[in-house]
């Protein structure tokens, strides 16, 4: 089983490439599902996060309202290392888990597809990275479009991850997103050949 892992930037079309590898034929590993499963009612995680942040931040089916969540952990960087710190032990684990089920269905391609994943202790033993690049101009649109927020609220999320030029230095693999859906596809298919050969 070959086990490849997938980052980026924020808005720079991870999840659009980790498609187009779904497509083809990949199973996927996504950590941004994963991380929703784990601060689920009554978990571990969410006690925690409800614990320190209160009651407020909960929607009425008891959810966590991550919008709200997301803009305070952003305004706030020792919040967002508290939060770091107690959802990030039950992800590692799970996405661990959902290796192990792939190695014993002995699915031949698995992605773990995850934002963070040299932010991790993940990135130690998931080889090859593969990175989705953006211009740093079309991640800020992208971002504004996408979370309805304004320019300096999208400078900050993309100012709290590594910045793509140093996940671009550490990768195996960079996949350009910042032109046409077409190129982007073809670089991914070529990727998919190369990785399976």
């Amino acid at each position: 089983m070959k086990v490849v892992g997938l980052t980026g930037g924020i808005a720079s079309g991870k999840s659009t490439v980790s498609e187009m590898f779904r497509r083809l034929g990949a199973a996927i590993i996504d950590a941004d599902l994963v991380a929703r499963e784990v601060v689920q009612p009554d978990r571990w995680a969410w006690k925690r996060i409800v614990e320190r942040f209160g009651r407020g931040i909960l929607q009425e089916d008891r959810q966590i309202d991550r919008k709200q969540l997301g803009k305070r952990v952003f305004e706030r960087p020792w919040e967002r290392r508290f939060l770091n710190l107690v959802t990030h032990p039950p992800i590692y684990l799970e996405i661990l888990r959902g290796i192990y089920r792939h190695w014993r269905k002995r699915t031949p391609f698995v992605i773990v597809d995850a934002a963070l994943l040299f932010e991790t202790p993940l990135h130690f033993f998931i080889k090859p990275v593969i990175v989705v690049y953006a211009d740093p101009e079309s991640q800020i649109v992208r971002l504004i479009r996408r979370d309805q927020v304004n320019r300096e609220e999208a400078l900050q999320r993309i100012r709290s991850q590594i910045p793509l030029e140093e996940k671009k230095r550490r990768a195996e693999f960079v996949i350009d997103n910042s032109g046409s859906r077409e190129r982007t596809e073809q670089r991914v298919l070529e990727l998919w050949r190369e990785l399976k050969a």
